[in-house]
């Protein structure tokens, strides 16, 4: 234990130096003063605690010392004793505050404290990264992102790589208005960054960052096309299409799909979505019976969103899959194959999306006779075989469908006599999931029919406007305006991947919501196995796509 009287003395001889140093019109003569606080911090608790005021506070002024300032300062914050420790931290912005060539180290030397356990501590190397980003944002920043990665300068520590971007995530996201300035050029010099350390994420972190990317002004309403194709670009570069594709890489798929639901408010807005399409339909649409069945019904869903906005050219090139998959899923009567209501939804969506964009495409793959003066129109050829078909399997599709709508409405009015009579509030919120879920099997029967309805005729006409609410999206009220729900919010009891959201760690494509529609029609259709299958898994994927850790492997 140190001697009081010597304690006293130490904390003496500190004022003594301070005061001088504050005095001194030129402080840089004072080299003995410094000096002396230097010692000083090597000495008590107390004096420790003062040094690691004095000790910052007069850096500036003695370059010649700056290196055993720094180190003497570093020891400081390896104290044994917190008090002592969480007043180095505190100090360390100082040491920048004229210096700033120090910010990249003192940052890194923050970052590493971001590891204590002690709260107290924690919540300075939090407030002292806060003042170095005020001090210097871009320099800050640049320091901060080292820490996260990339594939040419890969993240040494995983831990410490967690912590800072906790910490961005969390603290420096939030105010992002005030911390960004001059705005258009910090908030392009950040996305530079987050660009960067986008070749090294989890799928979990790129949703992050690609949030934190759309709230930024530059990307905002009036931003131009070009911006909405760089962010597009971004996630198509994050989707992999040039890589080859393998139908059993099921990380890969989890990826292309939930990038395709992320392009999605871009392309609403009006940038591309050629690439994603043309991977889609020379790759996936050909195999998507093979996928898994809750990644098949992301993928047919990603589809039918993306279908009103994709332009004629790219709606020409994909009918022909499209078509190919509304009669695998569409049964012949007595043929046995499987039928799924949800399916078959997203596929007439989609198909009447892109062929109202180009109509006379239609006349070779479904037989139609669509005239628009164009050599495309092929009407001298005979494709009559192709309209019986279609229209056989789209008469048997209404035919099911209106059966299924009976039995649902009939389920419906046992429910409602069950909910009356139901005396627990486990029963009857039960039962209230259950009409929920009926009720979205009626949806999607309602708008089966009405998409079915005008393609009986030999001159069809498409739908090509907002008249029909796909099932699992929430009716549109004019009288709010739309957002886009924050990241963590949770999703409406009939969730979707709709409104560009990505999945949510408890299953995508409305795992539990569809597996329980499919329930209510399990069993009333006659084609095979009725929609027995889950439309959704309901699983937990961990971190992101697949839990493949960070970079193009993911796995």
């Amino acid at each position: 234990m140190a001697d009081p009287s010597d304690e006293a003395n130490h904390i003496e001889k500190l004022y003594e130096f301070g005061e001088r140093l504050n005095e001194s019109k030129d402080k840089s003569q004072n080299v003995k003063d410094y000096q002396g606080i230097i010692n000083a911090a090597k000495t008590s608790v107390k004096a420790k605690q003062l040094a690691a005021q004095l000790i910052p506070r007069f850096f500036k002024f003695f370059p010649e010392l700056s290196q055993p300032a720094i180190d003497t300062h570093l020891d400081l914050i390896e104290e044994e004793e917190l008090g002592v420790r969480v007043q180095a931290i505190r100090g360390l912005p100082l040491f920048c505050k004229d210096t700033p060539e120090h910010i990249a180290k003192i940052v890194d030397i923050l970052v590493q404290l971001l590891a204590s356990e002690e709260f107290v501590e924690r919540d300075a190397v939090h407030k002292a990264l806060m003042a170095l980003l005020r001090q210097d944002v871009k320099a800050s920043l640049t320091a901060l992102f080292k820490h996260i990665g990339s594939v040419d300068e890969p993240s040494t520590d995983e831990f410490i790589r967690e912590k800072v971007l906790s910490f961005i995530r969390d603290k420096v996201f939030p105010i992002k208005a005030e911390l960004l300035k001059p705005q258009e050029e910090m908030e392009r010099h950040i996305t530079d960054l987050v660009k960067k350390s986008l070749e090294d994420v989890t799928g979990a972190e790129f949703r992050m960052f690609m949030d934190f990317l759309k709230s930024l002004s530059i990307f905002g309403e009036k931003a131009p096309a070009e911006r909405m194709k760089e962010l597009i670009g971004i996630i198509e570069g994050q989707a992999d299409l040039d890589a080859q594709f393998n139908v059993s890489d099921a990380d890969h798929i989890d990826r292309l799909i939930s990038c395709l639901f992320m392009a999605l408010p871009f392309v609403v807005r009006g940038a591309s979505s050629s690439k994603f399409l043309n991977y889609l339909d020379k790759h996936i649409l050909p195999v998507s019976d093979k996928l898994p069945d809750e990644r098949r019904l992301d993928l047919l869903k990603a589809l039918a969103e993306v279908s009103p906005f994709t332009a004629p050219q790219d709606s020409r090139q994909i009918l022909p899959s499209v078509v190919q998959l509304l009669k695998k899923n569409m049964p012949r009567r007595k043929t046995g194959d499987e039928f799924n209501f949800t399916y078959v939804e997203c596929l007439l969506y989609t198909f009447h999306h892109l062929a109202h964009k180009v109509p006379n495409a239609t006349n070779s793959l479904c037989g139609y006779k669509i005239v628009t003066g164009q050599p495309s129109d092929r009407l001298g050829e005979d494709f009559s075989e192709q309209y019986k078909e279609f229209t056989e399997r789209l008469s048997y599709v209404e035919e099911l469908t209106r059966a299924t709508m009976k039995k649902l409405t009939q389920g419906m009015a046992e429910k409602n006599k069950a909910m009356a009579a139901a005396k627990s509030d486990e029963a009857k919120d039960t039962i209230k999931t259950e009409k929920q879920n009926t009720t979205t099997g009626l949806r999607t029967c309602n708008n089966i029919l009405a998409m079915t309805k005008t393609l009986h005729s030999k001159t069809p006409s498409f739908i090509g406007d907002k008249s029909i609410n796909l099932s699992w999206k929430e009716a549109t009220k004019p009288a709010v305006p739309s957002s886009t729900p924050v990241a963590g919010a949770k999703r409406p009891a009939n969730f979707s991947n709709g409104s560009g959201n990505m999945p949510s760690k408890k299953g995508r494509g409305g795992g539990l919501q569809n597996q329980l529609v499919n329930r209510a029609f399990e069993g009333l259709s006659q084609g095979g196995r009725s929609g027995g299958r889950s439309s959704g898994g309901g699983r937990s994927r961990g971190r992101g796509w697949g839990g493949r850790g960070r970079g193009r492997g993911y796995r």
